[in-house]
């Protein structure tokens, strides 16, 4: 009988420090990891959120960019993170979808090792070209005169290689009947230097990092790759408006995950607060108008998130093979 009563509360202390976490959470500083250089669209995105959500946690919510390999030196690092809510990875269709497809020895797995906490919004491509160095491209049917008068001849640039933004240009050079040259660059920063410099032509951009140089002029939207026009770019044309292809779509979204086994509590005050922050006015303005996102619906819970997961893996891996990308 004592030893039963021994092993019960051995027992109840062994199951206590989960949900007392849970209670107490957050007693310190928070870690958001991405996986993307510092102006990133992943990183502007990051930034923006945790200082609201550090004032409703109570806790600093930081900011930590672990790059390289696609988004998968952050990704293996929150993979084999504790999972007691002090650890957050900012992910993307990108780190958790392609990926999963174009890596063909991840050191985790994409489901397994992590636990979906909430979808953050899609984010569309947009193709640009730089305003200074290709007065010549004005409009898409320019760039596909250029680039069917001699294969290759016309560039773009991307954030490296199987990333979104290679994707994004495969998959208009497929609809298109293009042979396009592909320069990888390792993130956001060295993609857009090298179109601002006239060393690429194109760059299938992220929504949220192209409207910064979009609106100061430095750059020059030509199409936006989202079946119907953008409410922060409404003159800029779709892909299938402007170049005559069939319709496209290939946005991306964000999204919080965190190490596999978070104890409910924490993911589900996790969620609420994030849900109420992106449905603020202010907040959801910044999304539309100035990063050209589009919220995800209400009611954004970790299991829609998880079924958009599966669903989008799918999708990649096919996006991926039809491309022909590789990467290891």
């Amino acid at each position: 009988m004592r030893r039963s009563l021994i092993a019960a509360l051995l027992a109840s202390f062994i199951a206590a420090p989960a949900m007392a976490q849970g209670d107490a959470w957050p007693s310190r500083p928070i870690t958001l990891m991405g996986g993307f250089p510092n102006g990133a669209g992943t990183d502007i995105y990051a930034r923006r959120l945790a200082e609201p959500l550090s004032r409703v946690l109570g806790q600093p919510v930081v900011v930590d960019n672990r790059t390289g390999a696609g988004g998968n030196i952050g990704s293996d690092f929150v993979a084999k993170s504790r999972p007691d809510g002090y650890t957050f990875y900012f992910g993307t269709a990108g780190t958790h979808a392609i990926n999963a497809a174009l890596y063909k020895n991840l050191p985790f797995n994409v489901q397994r090792d992590f636990t979906p906490v909430a979808l953050l919004g899609d984010v569309p491509n947009v193709m640009i070209v730089s305003a200074e160095k290709r007065p010549q491209f004005q409009n898409c049917a320019q760039v596909l005169a250029a680039a069917r008068a001699r294969p290759q001849a016309v560039s773009y640039g991307s954030t490296g290689n199987g990333a979104s933004t290679h994707l994004a240009g495969v998959q208009f050079g497929i609809a298109a009947n293009l042979d396009l040259l592909h320069v990888p660059y390792r993130g956001q920063p060295g993609a857009m230097a090298s179109l601002l410099a006239g060393d690429t032509d194109l760059f299938f951009n992220q929504s949220g990092a192209a409207m910064g140089p979009i609106r100061q002029g430095q750059v020059r939207p030509l199409a936006v790759m989202s079946p119907a026009r953008l409410a922060a770019l409404p003159d800029v044309p779709t892909v299938a408006e402007a170049c005559g292809t069939p319709a496209m779509d290939t946005s991306t979204w964000y999204a919080i995950l965190a190490p596999a086994g978070l104890p409910d509590p924490i993911l589900r005050r996790m969620n609420s607060e994030i849900n109420r922050i992106i449905t603020t006015p202010e907040f959801r303005t910044w999304l539309v108008q100035d990063q050209a996102i589009t919220p995800p619906a209400a009611p954004n819970t970790p299991e829609q998130f998880r079924e958009t997961l599966a669903r989008d893996i799918t999708r990649w891996a096919e996006v991926v093979r039809r491309s022909g990308a590789t990467v290891d």
